[in-house]
């Protein structure tokens, strides 16, 4: 497989710039090796821009996508001050063409198809509104999509595509202990969580949310912008909080098991016994911690899961899924309303090859728990370290655990002293360096820059340092990638 190469030969040096990770037409990463090749592209440098032959989706275009856009743009005989956005079908374009008239009240828009595939074109005043519905919503067209539509790749029959998607809500079910009736799968986790919020707002609506704990950039900003709001609650009291669900009858609560990049979690039971007492769903994000790990649904409504991360394990398919909690108040009136309001489904090329590549899912997951588990362990000693984030110092994570789990890749570190040394330890250090997490390769980032760049003030009065360094750890030989860290510690 092509991600096994990237164990022995990661891509770390600034030679590397823009290189996919893995290297793959369909990569959802891309090496960003330098902490200035990150700065280089935060700013929208021009040669930073122009090398990268990937880009984390949402973020902005794969390369097959943005052709799709540029044909689009091209056959109209449109000027480049337009923007094309392309989506898989009318429905999802014509969501995204509602908002942009709803924001924009003066929004030049119309929908082009294109090789089957359907692109929104907004005028230059519209673009940045497109862009947000585009990154939060994660309806976009995939890159698998994209390629079908050039002629790049052949489409799988549509019984094919069908057999994938029920052997992948299978294998869900089974790891989740439910129904396969109760699941849904989506072109990306934030689709599901996009769907999740549409069905609610169909018996609560006009309510904005609240979500606990320092939220994955997306998570908050989709019901910020797309919805009606959502506020942030960081660490309340069970005082603070119950004030806050009298006060807003939220839509929802919404919850990350664990919160990246902090990797803590909320006492779960406690908090969905508060909401649930006062008729509020809770939508649980599993993605970091994973099914295979934790159980969320005895106390969530909805449980939603970019299927992109460890659950493919490869970092070249972008899907994502939802989960109605058996024990929800509300399971009847979801089985109803999610079909109605869900306008994507996982395509026939993305569910194939999902299928495939979670296969050892469950094997793979336990062996990325204990490595990472390793790594921590020899940071801990390391006298370089200030401090280690990770989920086993969590008593609320622990609480969700499953009988033999473990606490997921996932850990995020400050280094002594200032800036400068983890600039210098992040150039310095032989792994894979770019956004997502999950892959059987190791991968780096100093996540708040990616991830927060545009707001590192309000990250910093949060308690999130630009300086924190996040490490989703992959299944190289042990030894071997502890040597890459201590080596890149002591220069």
């Amino acid at each position: 497989m092509i991600e096994n190469k990237l164990l022995t030969e990661p891509l770390w040096e600034h030679k590397h710039l823009g290189e996919a990770l893995p290297q793959s037409p369909h990569a959802v990463s891309v090496a960003l090796p330098l902490w200035e090749d990150v700065i280089a592209y935060e700013e929208k440098i021009p040669s930073c821009i122009d090398s990268l032959k990937s880009i984390y989706p949402r973020f902005g275009f794969n390369p097959l996508v943005k052709a799709i856009a540029d044909k689009a743009l091209h056959s109209n005989g449109s000027d480049f001050t337009k923007s094309g956005w392309p989506f898989p079908n009318i429905h999802t374009a014509n969501k995204a063409k509602a908002y942009c008239e709803r924001i924009n009240s003066n929004a030049q828009t119309y929908i082009l198809e294109v090789s089957g595939l359907q692109c929104l074109i907004v005028d230059a005043k519209t673009t940045s509104i497109a862009k947000a519905f585009w990154q939060h919503t994660g309806l976009g067209a995939s890159s698998r999509q994209a390629a079908i539509a050039l002629n790049k790749e052949k489409a799988p029959s549509q019984n094919t595509g069908e057999a994938a998607r029920k052997s992948i809500c299978n294998r869900l079910a089974k790891i989740h202990g439910c129904d396969s009736g109760l699941i849904q799968l989506h072109p990306s986790g934030m689709a599901a969580l996009t769907t999740a919020l549409e069905a609610l707002r169909k018996f609560r609506p006009h309510n904005s949310s609240i979500q606990i704990g320092f939220p994955y950039v997306d998570v908050l900003k989709l019901p910020q912008v797309i919805f009606e709001g959502s506020e942030l609650l960081l660490n309340p009291s069970p005082e603070e909080l119950a004030k806050q669900l009298d006060k807003q009858k939220p839509l929802a609560l919404i919850v990350e098991l664990p919160s990246n990049p902090m990797l803590q979690c909320v006492d779960l039971p406690l908090v969905a016994k508060m909401a649930h007492e006062r008729g509020i769903p809770v939508i649980a994000d599993d993605t970091i911690g994973t099914a295979v790990n934790i159980d969320p649904l005895p106390y969530v409504d909805l449980v939603f899961t970019s299927l992109t991360k460890s659950f493919a394990g490869r970092g070249d398919i972008l899907a994502g899924s939802l989960i109605i909690s058996p024990t929800s108040q509300w399971k009847g009136t979801l089985k109803e309303l999610l079909p109605l309001v869900s306008v994507a489904e996982l395509s026939d090329a993305d569910a194939i090859a999902l299928e495939q590549a979670s296969t050892d899912v469950i094997e793979r997951i336990l062996k990325s728990n204990k490595a990472c588990l390793n790594l921590k362990s020899r940071l801990e000693e390391h006298p370089n370290i200030k401090r280690i984030l990770h989920p086993a110092q969590c008593p609320n994570f622990k609480l969700l655990m499953k009988k033999n789990a473990g606490f997921g890749c996932l850990l995020s570190f400050e280094l002594k002293g200032d800036t400068s040394m983890a600039k210098r330890f992040y150039n310095s250090l032989k792994v894979c360096k770019g956004p997502s997490l999950g892959t059987i390769f190791t991968l780096v980032c100093p996540y708040v820059l990616l991830a927060h760049y545009k707001e590192l003030d309000w990250a910093k009065k949060c308690g999130i340092p630009d300086s924190l360094i996040r490490v989703s750890v992959g299944l190289e030989p042990s030894e071997d990638l502890w040597d890459r860290f201590n080596h890149a510690l002591n220069i």
